[in-house]
């Protein structure tokens, strides 16, 4: 199944520089990297982004990370993947713009 990252243009050049990353600020806080599926990651856009540009949507294939990912309850009640360990550049399927138009985040195609 895929799973969903969104990241700033400098996060992602930060994994991208550097090969692994502890995540966002709000990932360092919690203490593990948040994703979320194709059902949750608009909501997810709009909750946590809302307004923002030069973002970077990353797709993930949530069994290879194994063990490390964890699905726990969050928003809503809805269970969450989050992942116990550095993400790894390695672990990313493919990255993609996450354009703002009119307010709202354009997802590639198929994603939703």
């Amino acid at each position: 199944m895929l799973i969903f990252k969104i990241f700033r243009a400098d996060e992602w050049q930060d994994l991208v520089d550097h090969g692994e990353t502890d995540g966002a600020p709000v990932d360092v806080a919690d203490g593990f990297v948040h994703f979320s599926t194709g059902e949750q990651v608009a909501e997810t856009a709009a909750k946590h982004f809302e307004g923002e540009d030069d973002l970077v949507l990353l797709a993930l294939e949530s069994e290879a990370l194994g063990a490390a990912l964890k699905w726990e309850v969050s928003r809503g009640g809805a269970p969450f993947p989050h992942l116990y360990r550095k993400l790894r550049f390695e672990d990313v399927l493919w990255s993609k713009p996450l354009p703002l138009f009119e307010g709202e985040h354009q997802f590639p195609e198929g994603v939703l």
